[in-house]
């Protein structure tokens, strides 16, 4: 009589192995990341961009001259507002589901094409330092000379492009995205909840099953 093992044998069958991760999922994970890595990176560029100086130039005064300078924010506060408007939309996104989300997205998107059209329009604007000018002097026909501009309104128009590719992908892959809260799997669907343990011994563990619609003798 040959020898029996009491071990059953490994499993070998197909549905011992582990199922392979769906393509969608994959990419809409991918997604998700890139466009948190942009809306985040994006707003951190316009709003440091958007602080540095964007014009310089000088005011001509008694005995010489005078330097004059201007940020971005002197400039034109549009790109830092929008860029702070993108961020809470890059939020919003996760908190919201089905058309809410679309909007959002679209939100997202508008509030990075404004901050770039805003610091492109305003890269050769000369009034912030023309006012500065006829602060200075204490003429109000006086006009800065001597007038340069810097790189930094296009470096913030670039952040401002990185918001509006995060919203875009919003736009195209925000509805498998998940939402914000515990009671949704990754596909939008309710997690089944787990029927409390019933303790037969106990009454008001009985009555209790009872109240939530459950049968306590299963």
């Amino acid at each position: 009589m040959g020898y029996v093992s009491a071990v059953p044998p490994p499993r070998t069958d197909a549905a011992s192995a582990p199922e392979p991760e769906a393509p969608d999922s994959r990419r809409g994970r991918r997604s998700v990341a890139v466009a948190l890595l942009l809306g985040a990176l994006g707003a951190t560029v316009v709003l440091l961009a958007s602080g540095r100086v964007w014009a310089r130039g000088s005011a001509v005064v008694a005995g010489g001259s005078l330097p004059l300078s201007a940020d971005g924010q002197t400039v034109t506060g549009l790109p830092a507002a929008l860029a702070i408007v993108g961020l809470a939309a890059l939020v919003a996104v996760f908190a919201v589901r089905g058309k809410s989300r679309l909007l959002v997205s679209a939100l997202l998107a508008l509030s990075g094409l404004g901050a770039a059209l805003a610091a492109v329009t305003a890269a050769g604007d000369r009034r912030a330092l023309d006012e500065k000018a006829a602060t200075t002097t204490a003429d109000t026909a006086a006009r800065v000379a001597e007038l340069t501009h810097t790189p930094w309104p296009y470096v913030t128009a670039g952040g401002g492009v990185l918001i509006l590719l995060a919203g875009l992908l919003a736009l195209r892959f925000g509805s498998g995205w998940p939402a914000m809260g515990g009671r949704y799997e990754r596909d939008g669907s309710p997690r089944p909840r787990k029927p409390a343990v019933v303790d037969p011994d106990r009454p008001e563990d009985l009555w209790k099953a009872l109240d939530r619609g459950e049968d306590p003798t299963h």
